[in-house]
């Protein structure tokens, strides 16, 4: 399972319309990191991102600890509404 289809699987586990959700990966300025764009609804903002950031926090903490297992590259995940 790639770092995209990881963080799709636990962004759509969580929120309310798991249709809408959209994650790319794009490329980084260093060879040693990766960037995933991570696109949910607005209504579904506080849920991804939990009380004080927790949950994306511990989404982030997943698909990191994947990464090193597999390819040792950093993660950044950005989470944006539309």
């Amino acid at each position: 399972m790639s770092l995209v289809e990881l963080t799709e699987d636990l962004v759509k586990s969580i929120v309310e319309n798991p249709d809408s959700v959209s994650v790319k990966e794009f490329e980084s300025e260093s060879e040693n990191e990766i960037l995933i764009q991570v696109l949910v609804e607005e209504k579904d903002m506080g849920r991804v991102i939990g009380k004080g950031g927790k949950l994306a926090n511990a989404i982030r903490t997943l698909v990191q600890a994947s990464s090193y297992i597999k390819e040792n590259k950093k993660v950044k995940i950005n989470i944006d509404s539309f």
